[in-house]
């Protein structure tokens, strides 16, 4: 159950991996409204789910602190990403912001029945490096006169990742209520848009496509898959595995021509897929242990 659950967080991983790609080629909207569509389309799943089992609606009555803990990470990790990437140059935000998946291994160790090893940081700071040569391919430079971007960009990453943990402490949850989460962040995110941007919309059928490939996949069932993965899951394992996504980002983008390949690539590689073999070999242990005890039983 647990190995499984983890494996479904991996797919969040892996469709957030394609964010920046669909984002590429879905125009010049501006991010808000952007975020408002996508998150629109988002909740189509879990509203067609609803649809079809009307008695899962009940579901979606939980304490207001739940509603809170969900809106707060969606939208307002959001908020802060796109506030941070307005007031800060783009690969600096985008540095501090991915410190969350550190920030939910070191804090996994104050959730119940967790305990924190050496492995588990060791492979979550081998991730952070691997994302370090990705996003600072072009050179880091802080400049105080960007410390509101940077500011942001901390919130950013204390937003997500307490997002994720407390969400784990909200395991009896069903994960149908993300349907809410998504659609309270379109509105907000609209909100947002209407009072800060001007309206552009896409201009080809190719740009709606990837509208909509962001809304179903990155921007969508990947908040599901994920809320899935940090309740039933193993969470120091899908934060330090969470590195991968800037990486394989860099991998698509390369593919298709619009980033080049580098030894700074390679070496990412190397680093993020070490660090997230390294603080999964709990997970690697128990399948052999978990196959010899059925195996005893049999």
């Amino acid at each position: 159950m647990k190995l499984q659950a983890t494996l479904i967080g991996f797919t969040a991983i892996l469709m957030w991996s394609f964010l920046a790609l669909f984002t590429a080629a879905s125009g010049k909207m501006p991010p808000f409204q952007l975020s408002a569509i996508c998150f629109a389309i988002g909740s189509l799943p879990g509203i067609f789910v609803l649809t079809l089992n009307p008695s899962r609606i009940a579901l979606l009555r939980q304490p207001a602190k739940v509603w809170i803990t969900g809106i707060a990470g969606l939208f307002g990790y959001h908020f802060l990403y796109f506030t941070a990437l307005r007031n800060a140059p783009a690969v600096e935000a985008g540095l501090i912001a991915y410190l969350w998946p550190l920030l939910i291994v070191v804090g996994s160790a104050l959730l119940p029945g967790e305990r924190l090893r050496w492995y588990h940081i060791v492979g979550a700071l081998a991730g952070l490096c691997g994302t370090f040569l990705i996003v600072g391919r072009n050179g880091i430079d802080f400049d105080g006169a960007y410390a509101v971007g940077y500011g942001a960009a901390f919130l950013c990453a204390f937003t997500w990742s307490g997002y994720s943990l407390l969400t784990r402490r909200f395991d009896a949850v069903s994960t149908d209520v993300v349907t809410g989460f998504c659609l309270a962040t379109s509105v907000l995110s609209l909100i947002c848009h209407l009072g800060l941007e001007t309206t552009i919309w896409p201009e080809t059928g190719f740009e709606w496509v990837a509208v909509a490939g962001l809304g179903l996949f990155p921007v969508g069932a990947a908040f599901y898959a994920w809320d899935y993965g940090v309740k039933n899951g193993d969470i120091q394992i899908l934060g330090a595995a969470s590195y991968a996504a800037p990486l394989l980002s860099t991998l698509i983008l390369t593919v298709f021509g619009i980033a080049e390949p580098s030894w700074r690539i390679a070496l990412a590689c190397l680093l993020i897929t070490g660090g997230a073999v390294l603080a999964a070999q709990e997970m690697f242990r128990r399948k052999p242990q978990m196959q010899t005890v059925e195996a005893e039983r049999a």
